[in-house]
């Protein structure tokens, strides 16, 4: 449940106060507790009637598998038996503090099709209700020993693990509404990635907590993108790119561009010189990735010389671009490779090393 679904149902159902719902909400996300009777200063009527008719329910974690750099891949099972991954993303700030990311799936499996990742294969099997969501949040903080409400160690999440989350909007919402109001994580701090349609930002206009965006672009050709991104919502690029201008300057968040490069594919100096001149002046930043390895995919990644130089040919341009390096690749953790099943360590990166981060410092600031 939701919070303002366990204040309801402790209020209407049980007849109780409202105080009753921040206790047992307090105990399940702060203390993380997994049972009633754990719930101490809550009456012992109260906990009683509550083990009668309600019962906490978490995934189970079938598998964890930790990267070179500490990124962990969770695979979760369901309470229906559905298996969905999560990602927690480790880094470093600039002050030498540890900051946590957690990438987060919206859907089991994907109806996308897109044809550089691994979710999309999977084909759709269903939504994830809004508190399946946020139990991907709940699992890590407790894995974590994240207990501190008013400042916790998860401090970004992102949308973008398996499914899209625009086909699955009411739950997704309510998702980033109870994090973006009963947690400490910054609305921007909340990021909604999509592939681009046009009920999102009817939701995103409407809805109190003001996630940032981010959209998957990928290329600026129409047919193109088209090809990637086989069933992609019907909104023309330059739409897209409008739409998320209006949101990105009434937020005050640039607009996250993701770009995944695929060699021979969308790394040329026509799909570059058409990104500065659909991005420049605008209130966006363009995410460059390298594509992931997926089993069966005739897709390859740049040269590290390659992609270094699509980024600095945009910036030399005043288009703001990162380079978002993958060491979960190694656990099949990256963007892209999220999919419902144990997996193995790819064989051609056991006894990798982290050295991609020295990629990272190299091009950006």
């Amino acid at each position: 449940l939701t919070f303002p679904e366990l204040e309801r149902f402790i209020v209407e159902d049980l007849g109780q106060p409202k105080f009753r719902a921040a206790q047992v909400w307090q105990w399940i996300w702060q203390k993380h507790a997994t049972s009633f009777d754990a719930m101490t200063d809550v009456s012992k009527q109260l906990r009683a009637k509550l083990a009668e008719v309600a019962e906490i329910v978490l995934p189970e974690i079938v598998t964890v598998q930790t990267s070179c750099d500490g990124t962990e891949k969770l695979l979760l099972r369901l309470r229906d038996g559905a298996l969905v991954e999560t990602v927690i993303l480790p880094s470093t700030g600039q002050d030498g503090s540890v900051r946590i990311a957690q990438c987060v799936s919206s859907q089991i499996g994907c109806a996308m099709g897109c044809t550089f990742c691994t979710t999309g294969t999977m084909g759709f099997i269903r939504n994830m209700t809004a508190g399946e969501i946020l139990s991907q949040v709940l699992v890590a903080r407790m894995r974590l020993g994240d207990n501190r409400i008013d400042h916790p160690i998860i401090r970004n999440l992102v949308f973008m693990g398996m499914g899209e989350p625009s086909h699955n909007l009411a739950n997704v919402m309510s998702a980033i509404a109870f994090l973006g109001t009963y947690s400490a994580i910054g609305h921007k701090n909340l990021v909604l990635s999509t592939v681009g349609d046009k009920r999102v930002f009817e939701a995103l206009e409407t809805s109190r907590v003001k996630p940032a965006l981010a959209i998957s672009l990928h290329s600026t050709i129409e047919e193109k993108r088209r090809q990637l991104l086989p069933k992609a919502g019907k909104i023309a690029i330059e739409e897209l790119v409008e739409k998320a201008e209006i949101y990105a300057r009434a937020t005050g968040y640039p607009t996250q561009y993701q770009w995944t490069l695929i060699d021979g594919v969308n790394d040329g100096k026509d799909e570059l010189a058409n990104l500065v001149a659909l991005l420049k002046g605008h209130y966006a930043m363009v995410n460059f990735i390298g594509v992931n390895a997926i089993d069966n995919s005739p897709y390859r990644r740049p040269s590290e010389d390659k992609i270094k130089a699509c980024v600095t040919a945009l910036r030399k341009e005043g288009v703001v671009c990162t380079l978002r390096v993958s060491a979960a690749q190694r656990i099949e953790g990256g963007c892209g490779q999220l999919r419902n099943r144990t997996l193995k360590v790819r064989d051609d990166l056991k006894g990798a090393t982290c050295e991609e981060k020295a990629i990272q410092s190299e091009v950006t600031p």
